[in-house]
């Protein structure tokens, strides 16, 4: 897991999140350029930048807004003006857990356009890119794609969807030498989970379940997912295209 010798950047698309900037930070430490994206945060961007810089890598943030195709276009163009290498696919809204019968069409149709459209919006001006360089996509989904888990149909559903389109990408874009992948994580101690557990949307009786549904009996965290994301990214992994990789402990046994 050596990026040193690889021409261009690596791009992380959401890369202020628990899992994104852990991306960045472990993109940084394997040699590679790294430009990253957020919507939103600002302040979380320049720190992560700042850090970064501090240490000596070779990183800047973009602004991007993933439904609005022209400024996914402009974003990707620029970070890949001197090569593009890797994309990752970290971003994804804070998910309430809802049965699905209390979900509003409206807010599903909203979770649609931010990951698979946003997803699809940023993946397709970067493939030109990626053929160029015989990169690669990862894409950061759900290990409930695979093991669901009720109240999550917000978040597995159009996960799912884009675990299909990197299928895809993965068959039709091999020809080019391009790969793609996603990572499935599990319940993770930090990140998205951690804020999600801190608004109460698990009680301590629903943790302990999840915790026993895992093999390990233990959550994983944004560092571990950051891991296998790098692997599957680097040149390690050459021979590893169109997978579904679940970061999980074993909860999808």
């Amino acid at each position: 897991m050596n990026f040193a010798d690889q021409p261009g950047v690596a791009l992380v698309i959401g890369g202020t999140g628990g899992v994104g900037s852990a991306t960045v930070r472990r993109l940084c430490e394997l040699g590679s350029a790294v430009v990253f994206t957020y919507r939103s945060a600002a302040d979380a961007a320049s720190a992560v930048e700042a850090e970064l810089d501090a240490a000596g890598h070779t990183v800047r943030s973009l602004e991007l807004d993933m439904v609005n195709i022209d400024n996914c276009a402009s974003v990707v163009g620029d970070a890949a003006s001197n090569g593009l290498h890797t994309l990752v696919y970290a971003a994804g809204p804070k998910v309430p857990q809802l049965h699905l019968s209390r979900v509003d069409p409206a807010v599903f149709a909203e979770a649609v356009d931010a990951e698979v459209k946003g997803f699809f919006n940023v993946v397709h001006p970067a493939l030109p890119h990626l053929r160029e360089s015989r990169g690669s996509v990862v894409a950061v989904t759900s290990a409930a794609t695979d093991r669901y888990a009720v109240r999550d149909g917000l978040s597995a559903g159009p996960k799912s969807a884009v675990e299909a389109l990197i299928r895809a990408i993965a068959a039709e874009e091999g020809r080019f030498g391009v790969r793609a992948n996603a990572v499935g994580p599990g319940m993770l101690s930090d990140g998205m989970a951690a804020t999600l557990i801190a608004e109460g949307h698990y009680d301590q009786k629903a943790l302990d379940a999840a915790t026993n549904n895992i093999a390990l009996r233990r959550f994983g965290t944004a560092a571990d997912v950051a891991e296998a994301i790098c692997f599957l990214a680097s040149p390690g992994a050459n021979y590893i295209s169109g997978q579904s990789l679940n970061i999980d402990g074993g909860y999808s046994l």
